[in-house]
């Protein structure tokens, strides 16, 4: 233990190089670098990484030796040799025999709980309280509703402070009591060597208090299921997927934790003339043979109203046409999306003897005025002569 290895050779390093401080580094400096080394490198953190527990074993045989005042004066002035054998950290594996650790077992604690994803803050006991569980929910929205935004109403079954017992728990809203088996702590701690192991009690759950007399209308969880109606603002430009967050709507904390959040997913429902893509609108407009020739003047539909449109003489099918501004109204209000117009020029069917007589005189008439479609069957010939 406490050894550097690199390939084949075997040796020890420098203390203040293997914490990465100078010698003259206070106490402070050198929890801080010893703290830093172990996160990274505790065999936890890096299962089945002989390299990285080496490493670990050796910032801690360091920072053993150079937060003990006596240690350091030895070894500032002998090197190695004169603590070799006074470590808790060689030969013997970690800490056996019940060595004193002094500063070294006081901030493990703090590393150990760190690596767990707790820690202690400042040596203080954990929080009782426990936060609320976040809730989600999906609502519908028409699509003019989710363009214009819109105040809707809803409900949700959350759990919410018992009123028999005040949220405590107790029978007529007595107190709770601290753990016995805890101290009031929320955990438990058993000492392996110089590791100080700290778990959630098993008794409390981790709150560090009892209800001696449960309420009988929450059976001493202090909280109750109830439906609760809520007003949701929908902003303008809102899509589908997208989520709204209200805060602290969602489960009640019990022993004075904050309560959870509640997250409202948007389905924007289809329209039957608009489609919708980012924050501009398509909509698809069927004109006749004779308008697409001739040209003509249309009113089309917009979200907010109907709006001229000139539709060009020789219009082709396909065309699209833009209307700058007249699509969803971006979130946050910054400018709106346009609005595409895509010309369909609709085939007549079941035409009667007239109808059919005119079309029969068009198709005599229409060859040069159809330049596309004689360019393409000149281009067919071609490729076949």
């Amino acid at each position: 233990m406490g050894v550097f290895y690199i390939g084949s050779l075997m040796s020890k390093r420098d203390y203040y190089e293997t914490l990465g401080v100078d010698k003259g580094a206070s106490k402070d400096e050198i929890k801080k670098a010893y703290r830093k080394l172990a996160i990274k490198n505790h065999p936890d953190k890096n299962p089945d990484n002989p390299a990285a527990e080496a490493k670990f074993k050796e910032a801690s045989e360091a920072a053993e030796v150079l937060l003990n005042e006596e240690k350091k004066s030895r070894y500032d002035q002998f090197g190695h040799a004169g603590v070799d054998g006074q470590s808790g950290f060689g030969g013997g594996g970690f800490g056996g025999g019940g060595q004193d650790f002094g500063d070294l077992g006081d901030i493990f604690g703090d590393i150990f709980g760190d690596i767990l994803g707790g820690g202690r803050r400042g040596g203080g006991r954990r929080s009782r309280g426990r936060a609320g569980n976040d809730l989600q929910m999906a609502i519908n929205v028409n699509f003019h509703d989710a363009a214009f935004g819109i105040e809707k109403n809803i409900s949700i079954n959350r759990s919410v402070a018992c009123t028999d017992c005040s949220g405590t728990g107790g029978k007529d809203g007595s107190k709770p009591v601290g753990c016995d088996m805890c101290n009031g702590m929320g955990e438990v701690r058993r000492q392996q060597g110089f590791f100080t192991v700290a778990s959630t009690c098993p008794k409390c759950q981790g709150s560090g208090q009892m209800v001696s007399d449960p309420c009988g209308g929450c059976r001493g969880e202090g909280t109750k299921r109830k439906k609760v109606d809520l007003a949701v603002k929908v902003p303008a430009g809102i899509d589908t997927g997208q989520r709204l967050k209200l805060s602290n709507e969602g489960d009640v904390g019990t022993m004075g934790g904050p309560s959870g959040d509640l997250y409202v997913v948007i389905q924007v429902e289809d329209h039957e003339i608009f489609e919708r893509e980012g924050f501009n609108i398509y909509c698809t407009v069927p004109i006749s043979f004779s308008q697409a020739a001739l040209g003509d003047e249309l009113e089309v539909p917009t979200l907010d109203g109907k709006v001229a449109v000139t539709v060009p003489e020789g219009t082709q099918a396909g065309r699209k046409m833009r209307l700058k501004g007249k699509g969803i109204q971006k979130l946050g209000g910054y400018g709106n999306g346009d609005q595409i117009i895509e010309i369909h020029v609709e085939t007549p069917t079941h035409l009667n003897a007239e109808q059919k007589e005119f079309f029969q005189k068009l198709a005599e008439l229409e060859g040069k005025s159809n330049p596309m479609s004689r360019g393409f069957f000149e281009k067919v010939k071609d490729l076949f002569h």
